[in-house]
């Protein structure tokens, strides 16, 4: 394959993975031996194996981190404190992009920075949405009480009042109760219902009206 090829392949992804070039009558022994010779130049980034974007100035536009998670790991989307940060729920800025799903745990540090993947079982991987992070790219994210809820189960002690106040949450009042409720249930965990009942009262108490479980 001629570098130009894959200008014309992947020249508006950007990020891009080696099955995609794979497609067809493709050489796999050659194809990959090309990408080496591409990164080796400079002209093709690795952010893992079998995940690349081109590099400038080639690439149109620059890959945004939670897309680049998306595909370092399929099986998951992106959640917890980079969820809430996104969404300004917490006013901390995360240093690392966080996802969970059905992926084994591991943590991954490429030129863009670091990527951490938290396992979660089956029955609570729900709640992610394909939303905007840039003009013309888009990353499977948590939505706002999901990401809170994965928060809670995956952290030891989070049901607890001084947990909550840590992470010194905004704009709580904007969460909707009910489906707070309905996605704890699913968790099926004990500790997600006192979390939840205890951030029931923070909304409450936000609101300044009666929040019902």
């Amino acid at each position: 394959m001629h570098f130009q090829t894959l200008l014309t392949l992947v020249g508006d992804e950007p990020v891009f993975e080696t099955s995609f070039l794979l497609a067809g009558n493709a050489n796999p022994a050659q194809i990959r031996l090309q990408l080496n010779r591409w990164i080796n130049s400079g002209k093709v980034i690795q952010w893992r194996r079998g995940v690349y974007s081109l590099a400038s100035p080639y690439q149109k536009e620059t890959p945004h981190p939670f897309v680049i998670a998306n595909h370092l790991q399929p099986a998951s989307y992106v959640s917890m404190q980079t969820a809430l940060s996104f969404y300004g729920m917490i006013p901390d800025v995360a240093q690392a992009v966080t996802s969970v799903g059905s992926c084994r745990p591991e943590r991954i540090t490429n030129p863009l920075g670091s990527f951490i993947f938290r396992h979660i079982k089956p029955a609570a991987f729900f709640g992610y949405t394909l939303v905007p992070v840039t003009a013309k790219q888009k990353a499977i994210i948590a939505e706002p009480e999901k990401a809170l809820l994965d928060l809670l189960y995956l952290q030891p002690g989070s049901d607890s009042l001084p947990f909550l106040a840590e992470l010194r949450l905004q704009d709580i009042e904007n969460l909707d109760a009910s489906k707070l409720t309905s996605m704890a249930d699913r968790f099926q965990s004990p500790k997600m219902q006192r979390a939840v009942e205890l951030l029931l009262k923070l909304m409450e108490n936000e609101k300044g009206v009666h929040v019902s479980l």
